[in-house]
């Protein structure tokens, strides 16, 4: 089990029987979340309103493949500054879609593709180990990136604009924030958890402190104290890198909020920690700003 997913799997809270499990399955996908990523409701998640915006499903033209994605934007707007956003290991579910809204009515275009879409339905999964081993474990680094690639060029002629575009991630997609900041045209990013050093294959041949010296944008990197998985040695080691390298990784950043938990932002979980979760969408927006995303 590759290490960035097994954050998301240790986040999710077991079932105490087989009815709360069912129960809880019920409601995530009555909601529009991925089948595997139950039970993990502790409350009502955010919500966020689509009025008056152009928010739903597109498709990318990405190497003779079209690429399932969430788009949400101002309505009746052109040459918007463009996010992309970047999912967990469970797709593009319905926490994700509302990050781009929220992003929308802050005047961005917002954009999420199904980075897994070649390889199957994180949807059609309700085992999160199995999710991850047949799924997750398939997608290729090279892929991701080119798929991101293939987002900004549809960006460009559907309302966006080339000189504006950041990245957002969280926890497997704050990994590839921090790759696609060293790989694709992006002013900053914003990434969200994401593991910084782990194993390398054939398929992720490189991880952030690989690439962190090659940095061609800022990156803001929004961290747990309390994160099991990610410790804060190798927080130390990211900044080390990042020091040593480009002006924009030397420009990158780190938050370390003490007491929060691995996927502090995600509103559905019970890892959710408001307090930080909102700090850190107030440096977002400051951080896209201050790097001339906005």
């Amino acid at each position: 089990m590759r290490d960035d997913m097994q954050q998301d799997f240790d986040t999710l809270v077991p079932g105490t029987g087989s009815g709360s499990r069912r129960t809880a399955l019920q409601l995530m996908l009555g909601a529009g979340y991925a089948a595997a990523a139950a039970p993990v409701l502790a409350q009502a998640a955010i919500r966020t309103p689509a009025e008056g915006l152009v928010a739903g499903t597109v498709h990318i033209e990405a190497q003779d493949f079209q690429v399932p994605a969430y788009r949400a934007a101002p309505a009746g707007r052109t040459g918007l500054p463009v996010v992309l956003v970047v999912q967990e290991i469970f797709g593009v579910h319905d926490y994700i879609a509302d990050v781009c809204r929220r992003l929308a009515h802050a005047g961005y275009l917002a954009i999420a593709p199904e980075l897994y879409a070649r390889h199957g339905d994180p949807r059609q999964y309700t085992e999160t180990a199995r999710l991850m081993s047949e799924l997750v474990a398939k997608v290729p680094d090279a892929q991701v990136l080119s798929d991101l690639d293939a987002t900004v060029r549809w960006a460009d002629v559907n309302g966006g604009s080339l000189d504006k575009v950041g990245i957002t991630g969280f926890c497997w997609g704050g990994r590839i924030a921090w790759l696609y900041a060293a790989h694709g045209p992006v002013k900053a990013g914003v990434a969200w958890y994401g593991r910084l050093v782990g194993t390398s294959g054939s398929l992720t041949p490189n991880h952030p402190i690989d690439v962190a010296a090659q940095l061609k944008a800022p990156v803001l990197g929004l961290y747990g104290g309390a994160d099991s998985g990610i410790p804060q040695e190798t927080v130390e080691q990211m900044k080390a890198a990042l020091a040593k390298g480009s002006a924009a990784a030397q420009g990158s950043q780190f938050v370390v909020y003490p007491d929060a938990p691995h996927a502090f932002h995600a509103d559905y979980r019970p890892s959710f920690r408001k307090e930080a979760a909102e700090d850190g969408w107030r440096r977002l927006l400051d951080w896209f700003k201050r790097h001339g995303v906005a």
